[in-house]
């Protein structure tokens, strides 16, 4: 194995940013809501994400990395990540989340690179509007190819970790596939499927 590529929301974090980052504004069970619809595959994700975002118009961005530097991380995560880097493999996160949050776990748990949204603000204020390289269904693996072709890996070299929908499109770049405390659509497609919160449980495959 040459790469290693994690979904950050439920993945190597333990929750949803954007639930955590709506609890400040009461929005959490409404924007839950449409966050697992989205998960489960019944609603598009760039449609939810849109939805979502929209609802947090007004937050601080003050706020916002506040809540994003504070994120509970999933157990294992550092350990993990540690283990493959030192086996030389390439680690890299995709998130249909936000770079407040990715770019700062970056610096905790020491993955090489990382690939999200960009929430847009105006004077310090979430204006509701969003973009960035992960905003559809089939943004990660068509991230994840282009990768794979700059460093000359092969999807047999590749592994991909996810918990939900919107994590299916890179399993067809990915030999190994690792369904991480999924939901049933991505399981259905996996090879590796791990019920515990503990990402350690990976290494005992590979």
């Amino acid at each position: 194995m040459k790469l290693a590529v994690f979904d950050f929301d439920s993945t190597l974090m333990d929750g949803e940013t954007i639930d955590f980052l709506a609890e400040p504004l009461g929005l959490k069970n409404k924007v839950s809501a449409i966050t697992e619809m989205a998960m489960r595959g019944e609603l598009d994700f760039f449609e939810s994400l849109i939805m979502r975002v929209k609802l947090l118009e007004g937050l601080e961005v003050k706020k916002v990395n506040e809540i994003c530097h504070n994120l509970p991380y999933m157990p294992g995560a550092e350990e993990t990540i540690k283990a493959l880097k030192k086996d030389g493999v390439k680690v890299v996160v995709f998130s249909g989340g936000f770079r407040n949050a990715t770019s700062y776990a970056k610096k905790i748990l020491g993955f090489d690179a990382d690939f999200s949204n960009t929430l847009h603000s105006k004077n310090g204020i979430l204006t509701g509007l969003v973009g960035g390289e992960m905003m559809f269904s089939h943004s990660k693996g068509d991230m994840l190819k282009r990768i794979q072709e700059i460093l000359g890996i092969t999807s047999e070299e590749t592994m991909a970790v996810g918990d939900g929908a919107n994590d299916l499109s890179m399993f067809k770049y990915a030999k190994t596939k690792v369904a991480f405390c999924a939901k049933e659509v991505l399981k259905k497609e996996a090879n590796i499927i791990i019920e515990e919160k503990d990402l350690t449980k990976i290494l005992e495959f590979i």
